[in-house]
């Protein structure tokens, strides 16, 4: 079942209150920071909410369980779970971001001296999950996919996003811009 705008909306302030795994932020905090960042960088509306959406796929398993537990003591797939609800309603320069951030990570591990090191301790973890780093030819790989530059842009925000000072615009902020481009999918 497709989500609607409304949908969206719900799972984000109903389920969005809950803590980000074992980050200082709540998942709508992250989700916020992170479009936020993006926005003030001069990103494309289709990067912004991809940014404010990547995550939206932990919501959803939550949902679907019925729990708030989000202790992320496994790998959920949400870059992927969340695509079957998207698909249709948004287009790929938002989709396929969000498919593309975990591996960005397991990228940029691979090609850039330092990132590692730089990744909060719940990344870390959750990267251990996720498969690890790339080996030099995965990481090639990667980079000749679609949007994956998009996805690299992205991962890097989703990375500053973990602030639990930082004060963002709200989500009614991105609302109208999330909802011309269900508009322009339709």
């Amino acid at each position: 079942m497709a989500l609607t705008l409304t949908d969206i909306q719900h799972l984000l302030t109903r389920r969005g209150s809950q803590q980000y795994g074992l980050e200082a932020v709540s998942q709508l905090q992250h989700a916020l920071q992170c479009a936020h960042l993006a926005d003030s960088a001069g990103e494309p509306d289709a990067l912004v909410i991809a940014c404010l959406l990547h995550d939206l796929g932990h919501l959803i398993a939550t949902e679907k369980a019925g729990t708030l537990d989000t202790d992320m003591q496994q790998d959920d797939l949400h870059q992927y779970s969340l695509l079957p609800f998207l698909r249709g309603v948004l287009p790929d320069a938002v989709l396929e971001p969000i498919r593309l951030h975990v591996d960005a990570k397991r990228y940029l591990c691979q090609a850039e001296g330092g990132y590692f090191a730089s990744l909060s301790a719940a990344s870390v973890h959750s990267l251990a999950q996720q498969g690890g780093v790339y080996t030099a030819v995965e990481a090639g790989a990667f980079l000749q996919q679609p949007f994956a530059q998009a996805a690299v842009r992205l991962r890097r925000y989703d990375d500053l996003a973990k602030d639990p000072a930082r004060e963002v615009p709200p989500l009614d902020h991105y609302l109208p811009r999330l909802e011309q481009l269900m508009l322009q999918t339709a």
